[in-house]
């Protein structure tokens, strides 16, 4: 049997998880996404990679063999063990984007918010589409609350809603909850991206190839994930090396250029 637990993401800098290369000619790094709702993931493989590098650094090898299994060694028959912790991808809970006049409006979805409520165990109902927080302050459009992005209006049906059960970190923002067939667009519109270039040695030319941009989630993204821990008498899991179920670890590449640091807080243990 396994015990269920979750954890929460802030992300305090962009977060890229994806490929190396994209398209055919390989100048676009582009972000994993879910299937369905096209919004950015982070892989449970990328966040039980950090988990196990950060305790091999902080309580060694046996320790993070332990808790998450230990690589095969060539030539040996059944060397690999089964992890005691497991992780699932995390999805987005909240996705903020830029929106004249709020400065940022933090977007979701009823499928996003269903995820959310399943690990979570919330007994709250999922907000109703074009529900805006109690927090938001939309323009007066011919009496209507009224956001306006960069890819047109959106009217708010529902203002002056208390979704603070929906918010992981208990403050409640400046929110509206679109449907699911349009949080892909708004999630494109929402992703930071950045040009890089290797420049030749001698001239002041990008290098064949070495020209390409890469899109991130957006700092100030809530994302959710589970986790399931097999019961084990011996010892306690502790993810950031002592009782502390909060901190502070990087996820996903680029870290070199300041991508992929992160908040989490790990709940249920």
């Amino acid at each position: 049997m396994y015990k269920k637990a979750y954890g929460i993401i802030e992300t305090l800098a962009p977060v890229h998880v994806g490929a190396t290369a994209g398209e055919e000619s390989g100048n676009l790094n582009l972000i994993f996404r879910d299937q369905f709702t096209q919004t950015g993931i982070i892989q449970g493989s990328s966040i039980r990679g950090r988990f196990r590098s950060e305790m091999f650094l902080i309580k060694g090898k046996n320790n993070s063999n332990l808790w998450y299994g230990h690589d095969a060694d060539n030539g040996v028959t059944d060397a690999t063990t089964e992890s005691l912790v497991k992780f699932e991808y995390a999805s987005v809970i909240w996705l903020p984007v830029f929106c004249p006049g709020q400065p940022v409006v933090w977007v979701s979805c009823p499928r996003l918010l269903k995820r959310y409520k399943r690990i979570t165990g919330i007994t709250a109902d999922i907000p109703k589409i074009y529900s805006g927080s109690s927090v938001l302050k939309p323009l007066q459009v011919e009496r209507k609350p009224t956001l306006f992005f960069n890819f047109g209006f959106l009217t708010i049906d529902h203002p002056n809603k208390d979704l603070s059960a929906w918010f992981p970190f208990g403050e409640e923002l400046p929110a509206v909850v679109v449907a699911d067939d349009e949080i892909a667009m708004i999630h494109d519109m929402a992703l930071y991206r950045q040009s890089r270039v290797r420049l030749e040695e001698n001239e002041k030319k990008a290098v064949k190839g070495a020209f390409f941009n890469t899109e991130a989630l957006p700092e100030g993204t809530q994302l959710i994930f589970p986790v399931a821990l097999k019961d084990n008498q011996e010892t306690k899991w502790q993810p950031f090396g002592d009782d502390s179920t909060k901190g502070e670890i990087y996820l996903g590449g680029l870290e070199s250029i300041g991508f992929g640091h992160c908040a989490i807080e790990i709940k249920g243990i």
